[in-house]
């Protein structure tokens, strides 16, 4: 007894390290089949053993299928089944939630020898259970030819395994419900901002139709740029549904696609777009395209008695910030002109002052050059908060 006990000793502690070590990777595991594999590999190798598999159970068959194994022939895992009754030492392990020792297969009288172990040899075996909160997936067997004894130890060593792949199985399969859950809430928010600028575009025709039926000018004038703002958000939901991920905009191709429309309503002017490749917080988006929408349309409107060229760039400022402009060579700014006055300023004007304060700001007018050239500082909403 004093000669095996230093034995024992080390063995249960290499168990304990290789089942530590398991332990690790099951927690970074995020595929199921290989993390069997690797089970099985390290079960068999603390329990000094040939064989040793995992078993998938199959509630509509009532089997166990071997998901992973070692030792077995190779065409044994992905194929061979066993019964799931209790006449078979993995189904009662299965159906009781008990540890099933069987050290002499072939004088068992509780249970039947399955044929995949029959045919290898197999002539002891244990099983415990691998369950989760979602349910029993089924059972880690270790099985060996020689003769020998698996012991009560060796039981909190599988079970040690089992309750690891247990617990990896749950959190994966919590994984897969959330990435279901995201990706489902993901497409109902582009099909809805998708429907959104369908419903922007009925509007925007419905004030379009509304400004032909009328003979009064300023109506006419004041419909038409209304209609021109609902087109600008209008765009932006268009834009914001196409995006890789909604939570952020390319500025490059949404102020482009913006640009592009705008130009389609001027066609005596030429808009020229050059724009950083650079995210932007998707909530930002709206306001950057109304702000670009109001400058470029004053622009058209004032810049230019027979037309011009007008430019909008984006540059990066510092890690996330960004550089607006919108600039044209044309008539300028009235003489004495302040962008921020509010009281007397334009419904145009109050709008731009509005949107560039959600911005983050400042909105600046480089002086002493041809023509308007309006820039802003766009701060993302946490700067603008801190």
């Amino acid at each position: 007894m004093t000669d095996l006990a230093p034995k024992a000793l080390a063995i249960r502690l290499r168990q304990q390290a290789i089942l530590s070590d398991f332990g690790v990777e099951a927690l970074r595991a995020t595929e199921l089949l290989p993390l069997l594999q690797r089970a099985t590999e390290l079960c068999a190798e603390g329990m000094e053993a040939e064989f040793c598999k995992a078993l998938e159970y199959k509630p509509h068959q009532d089997c166990l299928l071997v998901c992973a194994g070692i030792g077995w022939a190779p065409e044994a895992v992905g194929t061979a089944i066993i019964g799931a009754d209790l006449a078979s030492p993995a189904g009662y392990a299965l159906k009781t939630g008990r540890p099933v020792i069987s050290n002499h297969l072939q004088a068992e009288t509780r249970f039947r020898t399955p044929k995949l172990m029959a045919d290898h040899g197999i002539r002891r075996a244990i099983n415990v259970l691998i369950a989760n909160r979602d349910g029993n997936y089924g059972v880690l067997e270790v099985d060996d030819t020689r003769e020998g004894q698996f012991e009560e130890a060796d039981i909190a060593f599988m079970q040690g395994f089992a309750n690891l792949v247990g617990g990896a199985i749950e959190r994966q399969r919590a994984e897969a419900r959330l990435k279901a859950a995201l990706e489902r809430q993901e497409l109902l928010s582009r099909e809805m901002s998708h429907r959104v600028k369908n419903s922007l575009a009925v509007v925007a025709g419905f004030l379009g139709l509304q400004a032909r039926g009328s003979d009064n000018a300023d109506v006419k004038e004041a419909l038409a740029d209304a209609r021109t703002r609902v087109e600008a958000v209008a765009q932006v939901h268009d834009q914001l549904w196409r995006q890789p991920t909604l939570g952020a905009i390319d500025v490059a191709g949404f102020l482009e696609a913006l640009c592009a429309k705008l130009q389609e309503s001027a066609p005596r002017h030429r808009l020229l777009c050059r724009a950083a490749t650079m995210d932007i917080p998707a909530d930002l988006a709206i306001p950057l395209g109304l702000f670009v929408n109001e400058l470029v349309t004053n622009a058209i409107k004032y810049a230019y008695p027979e037309g011009g060229e007008i430019r909008v760039t984006a540059e990066p400022d510092g890690e996330d910030g960004l550089i607006l402009t919108v600039a044209d060579d044309g008539v300028g700014l009235p003489e004495g002109f302040d962008l921020a006055a509010p009281r007397h300023a334009s419904l145009g004007m109050r709008i731009i002052n509005s949107l560039a304060r959600q911005l983050g700001g400042p909105l600046t007018v480089t002086p002493d050059v041809q023509g308007a050239h309006v820039a802003l500082r766009v701060v993302p909403p946490e700067r603008v908060a801190g």
